[in-house]
């Protein structure tokens, strides 16, 4: 089945075009071409001038609509999840399970493989940030889940069958040689909650980690004598960093000092979603600690950050904001640098054809008004 999307403004290779049209057949977008000339046979939708842009690509989602993906390591509570936060603009997730124990993330990556047998929208694969952590750099984490990295861990993070697998682990708290048998097994790994010197990030990136978890938060800072974590993130152009740009995690300056540092597409926008984006809900239960949301962050009752409560769209209008970064580059910071960070450039995060039809239609507001996954809306 073919249809066009006609009449809107296409960003297309980091520019919106006027008098573009786009040609979709089954998931996939088939061509660009002009309004005129879209075939006469083909159904077509206006989107009134509206814009059009590639899909966000969330790597860092907890939960959503309520949901919390540690307590609900299922199918239901993945599309639930999945379904929130596609109101925001995210038609690409990674469902995202802080410290917990092994039996948990068992039960994770078996909904995860199953969600994605199933179809259920936009999830991409998983991201199991911890227990493999610096337990001094632990944020909210359970300190009680968090545990060294043994082959048994190893057989667990690599066991996914399908989608990809993304792991946040502290470089000190394992080894170079554990880095590089979680690359080989096709998985993806970051540092994050991590107290590491800039030596222990050097020795595995080398070993093929390949990101940070957002960058700046729960990990060593740049120092003038020690880099730390974030020296090495800011100087190593292989690796990809996370930012939450919600105003409560990291300074507007800090990230503008990481965007003159970093390549423009090895900066990407995690919104770190707990339950209540998309709920009504001002407080909710994580591990036994109750958390309450106030003024847009999440935070125990000790005044410690607890994810957020932002999604992907309000992330690019604040960067836009904060940042004083072009919409295009906001845009391109959740998708294609997502997309790229994940080894799915070839398929998802832009407009061009051959590309899965994961697309939003943005109003002059810059509101999400409709979305489309594989071409389905």
């Amino acid at each position: 089945m073919r249809h066009a999307l006609v009449n809107g403004s296409i960003l297309i290779d980091g520019h919106f075009h006027a008098g573009k049209a786009l040609l979709i057949e089954g998931n996939r977008i088939a061509a660009i071409l002009a309004d005129a000339d879209v075939p006469a046979d083909v159904a077509r939708r206006d989107l009134g001038g509206d814009r059009l842009v590639p899909g966000f690509i969330d790597t860092q989602v907890n939960g959503g609509g309520g949901v919390l993906f540690n307590d609900a390591p299922t199918v239901e509570g993945i599309a639930a999840i999945g379904a929130a936060h596609r109101r925001f603009g995210t038609t690409g997730f990674l469902p995202t399970l802080i410290s917990d124990d092994l039996a948990v993330i068992r039960q994770a990556v078996a909904a995860v493989d199953a969600a994605i047998e199933a179809g259920v929208p936009g999830v991409l694969g998983i991201h199991i940030e911890g227990p493999y952590l610096n337990i001094e750099r632990k944020g909210i984490h359970d300190g009680d889940k968090i545990r060294p990295l043994d082959a048994e861990g190893l057989e667990v993070l690599s066991s996914l069958k399908r989608g990809r697998t993304l792991v946040t682990l502290a470089p000190e708290r394992t080894s170079p040689d554990m880095v590089r048998q979680l690359v080989e097994r096709g998985v993806i790994v970051a540092a994050g909650h991590s107290n590491g010197c800039y030596e222990d990030m050097i020795g595995a990136v080398e070993a093929g980690l390949s990101g940070v978890t957002h960058l700046y938060n729960a990990m060593s800072p740049l120092g003038s004598r020690k880099p730390g974590i974030v020296g090495a993130a800011l100087e190593q152009d292989s690796v990809t960093c996370g930012i939450i740009v919600d105003g409560h995690h990291v300074s507007a300056t800090a990230l503008k000092i990481a965007l003159r540092c970093k390549p423009c597409d090895k900066l990407m926008l995690v919104t770190d979603a707990m339950p209540s984006v998309g709920s009504d809900a001002d407080e909710f239960m994580l591990q036994g600690r109750h958390i309450l949301v106030r003024n847009g962050a999440c935070t125990d009752d000790a005044g410690t950050l607890a994810g957020s409560n932002l999604d992907m769209i309000t992330a690019v209008h604040n960067s836009v904001a904060m940042l004083d970064v072009p919409i295009e580059r906001a845009i391109a910071m959740a998708s294609a640098a997502p997309a790229a960070f994940l080894g799915l450039a070839a398929e998802t995060g832009r407009i061009a054809p051959g590309l899965r039809a994961d697309l939003l239609q943005l109003d002059a507001q810059g509101a999400v008004v409709r979305s489309w996954i594989g071409g389905s809306y």
